[in-house]
């Protein structure tokens, strides 16, 4: 079964017709310890991606959730949140626009810099790809302490886009990053397929 957020928030999305399937995707997520350095358990979404039907499974179901969303186009976060985000946009038929690190984009860019808990990094877009009131749909492979996720609203909104909902693969409960995003717009939707 697919291991969903359990609705207790405001902000959770759940389908009206709930999908039944013998594809346990949170089994397909593999602990890695001590990557990138000693004390990380990474979370390494490669063999879902591997597995046809269990990929199928999760971009059917993340799609379900922006096409409530009524998303004109959907975002991804650099890097993995582009493999889900061009295959959710795909499949509801709009368009992708990549959330870029710094010192890839060859045209004028919208910048947002954030806080790490190392430092500070930088997200990007191209200006031509906004344009006020569109409708963005935000999604990226993990959820962790939602740094990320918080600067690519921020991103959005700067370009007088705006931003519909968030989702992603995996969320990492304990490190509070749907609190974080709840606490910047108590409204926008958030959603997990499987919380860990």
């Amino acid at each position: 079964m697919v291991t969903a957020s359990d609705g207790s928030t405001a902000n959770s999305f759940n389908p009206k017709v709930p999908r039944t399937s013998e594809i346990d995707l949170s089994s397909l997520i593999a602990a890695v310890p001590d990557y990138p350095k000693p004390g990380i358990l990474f979370k390494d979404i490669t063999p879902l991606l591997a597995n046809g039907d269990a990929l199928t499974l999760a971009i059917d179901l993340l799609a379900d959730f922006f096409r409530v969303t009524e998303s004109d186009a959907i975002a991804g976060i650099e890097a993995r949140g582009f493999i889900l985000g061009a295959a959710v946009a795909s499949a509801l038929g709009i368009g992708f626009i990549p959330l870029r690190k710094p010192g890839k984009s060859p045209r004028p860019v919208h910048t947002v810099r954030y806080a790490l808990e190392y430092g500070e990094d930088e997200l990007q877009v191209h200006r031509h790809l906004l344009e006020p009131g569109m409708r963005i749909g935000i999604i990226d492979d993990v959820l962790a302490t939602g740094g990320t996720a918080a600067a690519s609203i921020e991103l959005i909104e700067k370009a007088q886009a705006n931003p519909v909902g968030f989702a992603c693969l995996l969320e990492l409960g304990a490190l509070g990053g749907r609190e974080r995003l709840a606490r910047r717009d108590a409204n926008m939707p958030i959603h997990a397929l499987i919380v860990q």
